[in-house]
């Protein structure tokens, strides 16, 4: 295993100074550890992957230095844009290292969301024409210095972006010592439970990748109510609200609702524009906040800095409001279900989960050929 305090030494060493991008479960001690440790300024989590590229391009224009660009390897999709458009040697060559977190891998089992991205990530690289390395739980510090030394100086002769990746463990663990996210008292499976006692029968509902669809299978096992009404997008970070508009758009008599979290809604916040946009009457957004990345470390997001309730307004929701208690939450819930869409209800939580919480049992295609099902009667 590789100490993140030694990585990160390494690479100040090697005149990398700046670390941008969007925390991984497979690169949660290194991302505890650079929040613990960089400067103001230093370190900046990113909306997205390809926001993070372009922060990295950024500061490398102005300073000269190579950035490092942290990621899940699932992320790369948001990344092939800038990457290769801006990034690359045939473009503005921007020598810059990437560390990725390589859920999937073959000998590891992993979420069959994972599954695919996984067995096709060192060809992806390829494809893209990355220089990369690997480093697993077998692999010692002074390795790794000669790995990312080796990237480094492949990243300045060429002119050219370089990839690390990092299997599960590669990394030893440390914990985040800094207070992140909010202090409000209710939990996010609290609050979805009471989401779920309002709903109807014929009510479809949207949830968010992490915790939330988790939590969700669960509450619906405990109930003994079925999983029939609920779509869980258990990858595709962000676009949980996009696939719950397009089923309100198609079935504009059900009411669908779309359990979002802080970060996802940041994620891709264009989104939002398009659902305030839609005059989707049946359109119900949720924004679960507790102003962290919580499925893979409880690195901070911005959205404590933020008003969502103000934002969704901007964009044009018909009625938006912002809640923090049961009662509170109770009373939004039972205008949000009457009032026409699109409308958008953030509920502040704490964060964190249950050490008990499982993962659903049934699987994506299982879930999805029960959710059509449902929405065909």
């Amino acid at each position: 295993m590789v100490n993140p305090a030694y990585l990160f030494a390494t690479l100040r060493e090697l005149g990398i100074d700046f670390f941008t991008g969007v925390p991984d479960s497979l690169l949660k001690n290194m991302c505890a550890y650079l929040e613990d440790h960089c400067d103001e300024g230093q370190h900046i989590v990113a909306a997205n992957e390809g926001s993070a590229l372009a922060l990295g391009i950024g500061y490398h224009l102005a300073s000269g230095k190579l950035p490092l660009i942290y990621l899940q390897n699932s992320g790369i999709g948001n990344l092939v844009n800038p990457l290769l458009s801006l990034a690359d040697p045939q473009v503005y060559s921007i020598p810059l290292i990437l560390l990725i977190g390589w859920r999937g891998h073959a000998d590891i089992a992993d979420e069959p969301q994972h599954a695919k991205q996984g067995r096709i990530t060192t060809s992806l690289l390829d494809t893209l024409e990355l220089p990369y390395e690997i480093i697993t739980e077998r692999t010692e510090d002074p390795e790794a210095a000669k790995l990312i030394s080796g990237l480094i100086a492949t990243a300045q002769r060429e002119n050219r972006p370089c990839a690390l990746l990092a299997t599960k463990n590669a990394l030893s663990d440390y914990q985040l010592a800094k207070n992140t996210g909010s202090n409000y008292n209710l939990a996010r499976e609290q609050a979805i439970d009471l989401v779920l006692a309002g709903l109807k029968t014929e009510d479809a509902v949207v949830s968010t990748t992490g915790f939330a669809s988790r939590e969700l299978f669960e509450l619906r096992s405990s109930r003994n109510s079925g999983h029939r009404q609920d779509f869980l997008t258990v990858g595709g970070m962000g676009h949980a609200n996009q696939i719950a508009l397009g089923i309100a758009l198609a079935q504009p008599e059900r009411q669908v609702y779309c359990l979002d979290g802080d970060g996802a809604f940041i994620m891709h916040m264009g989104g939002s524009a398009t659902c305030a946009s839609s005059n989707a009457k049946n359109f119900k957004h949720i924004v679960l906040n507790n102003g962290v990345h919580d499925s893979v470390g409880g690195q901070p997001t911005t959205a404590g800095d933020i008003n969502v309730e103000k934002i969704a307004s901007a964009l044009g929701y018909r009625w938006s409001a912002s809640a923090n208690s049961p009662e509170a939450v109770n009373s939004c819930l039972a205008t949000l279900q009457n009032q026409p869409g699109p409308a958008l209800l953030e509920i502040k939580i704490k964060p964190g989960t249950r050490t008990t919480l499982g993962r659903p049992s049934s699987s994506p295609a299982e879930n999805k050929a029960l959710f059509m099902e449902f929405l065909r009667q």
